[in-house]
């Protein structure tokens, strides 16, 4: 008979359903995968790779063979993430009568939980001379370690000292190996079809990276930018056409259906023995002895792959953009795999020469004085063609890069927001250590002075806005514009100088 090692996994199918037909469909002939932004995560914030809180449109074709009567169907390998509320099958003759998501997966700790007062079978290998010796036993419980009825007694397993392991004849009903969705569907005649299933999954997520590299001028960029997507789920889709949709959807949080079966824990009693103790006796136990405790846990989840965390392109193919409604929808030409626990990067956009201007700006709440303290840097243009653009841009980070004798130097990161054609485009790119700005007040009353100092050896164009309180009124020495309802203060500091603005706040 064949048999299943504990800790080997080795998997058997058993008929769950009794005398029910039952079908299996082991994997979609084609897929698509069309991948969401996280609801609740600005555009230019990272996705935490550790932590993906987007989610996936999965649509999958499958050939399915049919009896004639009622069947169960079992479609294995969905998504782990799979929302089960928001399945959609489609192309039954008869329509299906009801579905459900099988939560039990096969793994150490479901399968003793299954297997409790049937028999099995105890493999103990001796350490000192390699000897195998193989027994009968029931599973008498399971939680904080896992009991044993053998010939000899009560027991706990790995308490012996030996290596220990447990054997199965086969897998109880109920336990798939894989993610599975299983549909009941009647049919008048056998019938071979061709099934559609869609469903929402979550632990997907999706951004733009981009690559910028500054001119020695100071006044281009060369823009290129990678799609990345990102799965934590524990379902490969190979050959998958994949698409990512940028844009903000309203969409309910839906509880996922929680999996059965947590990690076993194998717990031994003090000295690793079974016997008997006394209370005393235990008290005086040496500390080294008191417990001996292995944990085995089976979880893909857990462990984050290194393909994951890995910022190298997987391919150099460029996704095409297409129009969805009001969202843009970027598709990747020709089909790709998205693996399990990784991500997967493709070439989003280049735009080889892009007019930019590099600005200083300070945000300043116009009563509160402050010493000197560097001011941010940003390079700003249009999001036109005029300008090397004219497309639309989903947000992410940035790497700003230079050149200098022949080698690329890292300048600086920062995040762009989603910018539609025609908006401006600002690019944060860290603070300027060599610009400052401080606020003081000289006569201490309602008089202040702005001073912004630049060490570089070049002529900064600088930016102030003012926060002014809501019971003061701004009165500048000079005429100034204003954006977004602020003062707003634009001056040219020479190199290696200074620039000032006076100005007054009085009772409004």
């Amino acid at each position: 008979m064949r048999r299943v090692v504990l800790l080997a996994m080795v998997l058997f199918a058993g008929n769950a359903a009794g005398a029910r037909n039952v079908a299996t469909s082991p994997g979609p002939d084609r897929v698509a995968v069309t991948v969401y932004r996280a609801p609740g995560r600005a555009p230019a914030e990272a996705f935490n790779r550790e932590w993906l809180e987007g989610y996936a449109l999965i649509s999958e074709t499958r050939t399915v063979t049919l009896p004639a009567g009622e069947s169960e169907l079992r479609f294995e390998g969905v998504a782990g993430g799979m929302v089960p509320q928001s399945a959609i099958v489609t192309g039954f003759p008869q329509g299906i009568v009801e579905r459900n998501r099988d939560a039990f997966l096969l793994s150490p700790g479901t399968l003793v939980d299954r297997s409790l007062g049937n028999r099995v079978h105890i493999r103990r290998t001796s350490r000192a001379t390699g000897q195998v010796r193989e027994s009968d036993a029931v599973i008498r419980g399971a939680g904080q370690g896992v009991v044993l009825q053998t010939p000899d007694g009560i027991e706990a397993l790995r308490c012996t000292g030996l290596a220990e392991g447990l054997i199965f004849d086969s897998v109880p009903p109920g336990l798939s190996a894989r993610p599975t969705l299983s549909v009941r569907t009647r049919a008048a005649e056998p019938i071979t079809a061709s099934i559609t299933l869609s469903y929402l999954a979550n632990g997907f997520d999706w951004q733009a990276n981009y690559i910028a590299e500054l001119s020695d001028d100071g006044a281009h960029l060369d823009l290129f930018a990678w799609l990345t997507l990102g799965s934590s789920d524990e379902t490969s889709f190979p050959n998958a056409d994949t698409q990512a949709v940028a844009g903000r959807l309203n969409r309910e949080e839906t509880p996922v259906q929680p999996r059965e079966g947590g990690p076993l824990t194998l717990r031994c009693w003090p000295q690793a023995t079974t016997s008997d103790v006394a209370g005393d006796q235990l008290d005086r136990l040496p500390q080294a002895f008191s417990s001996n405790e292995e944990a085995i846990v089976v979880t893909g989840s857990r462990i984050l792959l290194g393909t994951l965390a890995s910022n190298t392109p997987l391919t150099v193919i460029t996704a095409q953009q297409e129009a969805l409604g009001d969202l843009k929808l970027y598709r990747i030409p020709e089909p790709v795999t998205v693996a399990a626990h990784a991500q997967k990067q493709v070439a989003l956009l280049h735009q080889p020469r892009v007019d930019v201007r590099l600005v200083y700006r300070s945000r300043l709440d116009a009563a509160a004085l402050s010493a000197p303290r560097p001011v941010a840097r940003l390079l700003i243009t249009r999001n036109r063609e005029r300008e090397g653009l004219g497309l639309p841009l989903p947000g992410g980070p940035v790497a700003l890069f230079g050149m200098s004798n022949g080698r690329r130097l890292l300048l600086g990161q920062g995040s762009l927001d989603d910018r539609a054609v025609g908006e401006d485009v600002e690019i944060g790119i860290g603070e300027a250590p060599g610009v400052t700005a401080s606020l003081t007040s000289p006569t201490k009353h309602d008089d202040y002075l702005l001073t912004i100092t630049n060490d570089q050896s070049a002529p900064v164009r600088f930016e102030a806005e003012f926060d002014v309180p809501a019971d003061r009124a701004f009165r500048p020495q000079g005429r100034l514009s204003r954006r977004d309802g602020r003062p707003l203060w634009t001056v040219t500091v020479p190199a290696n100088g200074t620039a000032t603005l006076r100005y007054r706040l009085i009772a409004s």
